[in-house]
């Protein structure tokens, strides 16, 4: 059985130290010991599975244990909150959330929390699909035309580079060692020069 803390911290040390103290003080209260903490510095915005979170909940098994300092630390919008919640009931991985108090242990209360967990995070993605729908619908009828734009864009990555592109071209140097110089692919910057008709110009 493994003891997990999963800690989304921001670049201040004093953030991660405020989490990891008040998840020691809430783990010796309920008797959990030899904690391995998972330090991940990533916005809450970014999908949970895009995440350490993601990678580590695809390690745990059953009866693994996994504590967050507070709930808002899990994710930022519900829905995450909830999928990451609901996905835990249904592997059997304990949660405990230590601010909240909260603790998904596989007991009876537990698993009435995760039906109901389950529940909430499914109507969430029924609103969100039915507003959703409810936007494009309003758009077409105000004759938006919807999906990307037809034809190539008028504003391109490279773009920022073009001086550079430009004078390095002009004395000489081939695509694939402006590409190493501008830090981008040879075939980014082949299309570019390309459909910049950089090359005519030097």
């Amino acid at each position: 059985m493994s003891h997990y803390a999963y800690l989304r911290v921001s670049s201040d040390s004093q953030d991660v130290a405020n989490q990891k103290h008040g998840i020691y003080e809430y783990c010796n209260m309920i008797g959990i010991g030899d904690i391995c903490f998972i330090e991940d510095v990533v916005t809450g915005k970014k999908k949970w599975k895009d995440r350490k979170l993601g990678a580590l909940l695809s390690t745990l098994q059953k009866d693994d244990k996994l504590v967050f300092a507070e709930v808002s630390r899990i994710a930022r919008s519900t829905l995450q909150v909830l999928e990451v919640l609901e996905f835990c009931m249904e592997h059997g991985i304990n949660v405990y959330i230590a601010k909240q108090n909260m603790q998904l242990d596989g007991s009876m209360q537990s698993r009435i929390t995760a039906t109901i967990l389950g529940l909430a995070a499914e109507i969430e993605r029924e609103f969100i699909s039915m507003r959703t729908k409810e936007a494009l619908a309003a758009r077409r009828k105000n004759g938006v035309t919807l999906g990307r734009p037809k034809g190539q864009s008028q504003s391109l990555k490279l773009d920022s580079k073009r001086d550079q592109i430009e004078k390095y071209l002009a004395i000489g140097l081939g695509v694939r060692p402006i590409a190493k110089l501008i830090e981008e692919s040879p075939s980014t910057l082949y299309d570019y020069v390309k459909r910049k008709e950089l090359s005519k110009k030097v």
